[in-house]
């Protein structure tokens, strides 16, 4: 009997405040009963997880995102959401995961679905602490991220 795996990849830079917000809810996560079946990754700056999420059937991205909104929005869309046409990145790793989705697919090795929670960051500067908004907002995300996972 096959189960569905879900892999759940944080990412950001825990030096740059609110660029880390990623990491703290993956941080969050590990200290959570998560359901069977579900692996939760620290994807770092260098969300380099191939070989992390090959056998994945579904694959949540966490990461700080630069959308216009009021600091600690959660946004959900899809890899095909996102566009460089500007050149602007909405994430400072938005690049790595693209090409990352890109090199699984080229190699079959894509998950059935991915879905990108985005975090409206308040600061992104020197310093450890998330702003106090991100701070308050970690357990409305975990919760958004299990709800993804298939726990209620």
């Amino acid at each position: 009997m096959t189960s569905n795996r879900i892999a759940v990849v944080g990412v950001g830079n825990l030096l740059l405040k609110d660029e880390g917000i990623g990491i703290h809810v993956v941080h969050a996560l590990q200290e959570s009963t998560l359901p069977d079946g579900v692996v939760v990754i620290d994807g770092g700056t260098s969300p380099d997880v191939l070989d992390y999420l090959e056998p994945a059937d579904k694959l949540v991205i966490i990461d700080a995102a630069e959308a216009g909104g009021v600091p600690g929005a959660i946004y959900r869309f899809h890899p095909d959401d996102v566009t460089l046409e500007t050149g602007e990145a909405i994430s400072l790793h938005e690049l790595g995961l693209v090409s990352n989705l890109k090199t699984m697919s080229l190699l079959g090795k894509t998950p059935s679905e991915v879905i990108i929670i985005g975090i409206q960051p308040k600061e992104i500067a020197w310093g450890m602490e998330l702003s106090p908004e991100l701070k308050e907002k970690v357990p409305e995300i975990v919760k958004v991220v299990l709800k993804e996972t298939g726990q209620r």
